[in-house]
């Protein structure tokens, strides 16, 4: 991984792409879509700050885990600007996404035990899949099918 010398303090997008192993085109979508920020140099060329890496890297591990990129960048408007984040700042993000992690969790563990049930029927039946249907939710609301549209009747 290339090393960045101290005495530099903002780096161009290709030294980010290299040190953060995000892709160009991915350091330029979070920016357009307000993750990170740059400021441009009198050449039109994007320069960022040093601590745009650790706000790449918690970009990276939200995307991994399934974090939606809104829900990162308004963890990240929490941030001091211009300063690399403490482990505190992100413990303190970080905390408020336990129980959505922990209920994705629980999700995934479902999929994973039923997956085999569904693989040799296909039927995705409403009434006992529980990939399509987990805890049988809709016929607590409703008798029948409601996933699709009702027929009005002329």
């Amino acid at each position: 991984m290339p090393q960045i010398p101290e005495k530099i303090h903002e780096l161009t997008v290709g030294q980010l792409s290299a040190r953060s192993g995000a892709a160009v085109s991915a350091l330029h979508f979070y920016e357009a879509k307000g993750l990170i920020s740059s400021r441009r140099t009198s050449g039109n060329q994007r320069r960022y700050g040093r601590d745009v890496l650790r706000r790449v890297a918690f970009i990276r591990a939200a995307q991994r885990v399934g974090i939606p990129l809104a829900t990162v960048r308004d963890a990240l408007a929490q941030l001091p600007e211009e300063r690399t984040p403490t482990n505190e700042d992100w413990a303190r993000l970080s905390s408020t996404w336990r129980a959505e992690l922990d209920e994705r969790i629980k999700q995934l563990g479902r999929l994973r035990d039923h997956l085999t049930d569904c693989i040799g029927c296909g039927c995705l039946s409403l009434e006992n899949c529980v990939l399509s249907n987990p805890d049988d939710v809709f016929g607590e609301r409703l008798t029948g099918s409601r996933l699709m549209p009702e027929r009005k009747e002329a």
